[in-house]
């Protein structure tokens, strides 16, 4: 699942907005039944690979994140003003499609965009095989 900010602002370049953004959207309490596998967090986007709990939806899911975590940064960072962007992107995994390759992928995304020159000089960025 990928979801945009606002008019593509890029937010999370401060520290303290990103690191209260990821804080928040890796934290279990959000996820339910689901289970967040890994995730980054850009400037301007964040990505999620997520395994759906049983009879959960994944519109839900994004709407539960994107709203709870809107609600946090705008009390705590009131500047930001429009946090998120309507709506979000996602792409189902088949069965038979292996997890590790696609996090791997979704982790580089840092090193990718330029930000760093390996995952691990990233900060805003997790696995459930690292914990």
């Amino acid at each position: 699942m990928t979801f945009t900010t606002a008019r593509r602002q890029p937010h999370f370049f401060v520290w303290s907005v990103a690191s209260d953004a990821a804080r928040l959207m890796a934290g279990s309490q959000l996820w339910r039944k689901n289970r967040l596998l890994a995730w980054v967090l850009m400037p301007d986007h964040w990505h999620g690979l997520v395994e759906l709990g049983d009879d959960m939806a994944l519109a839900d899911c994004a709407g539960r994140l994107k709203g709870a975590s809107a609600r946090h940064l705008r009390q705590r960072h009131p500047a930001l003003g429009g946090i998120w962007a309507p709506g979000y992107h996602d792409h189902a995994l088949r069965k038979e499609e292996d997890l590790l390759p696609v996090a791997r992928y979704l982790v580089m995304n840092p090193v990718r965009a330029g930000l760093v020159s390996k995952p691990g000089n990233y900060p805003f960025w997790g696995a459930v095989w690292l914990e």
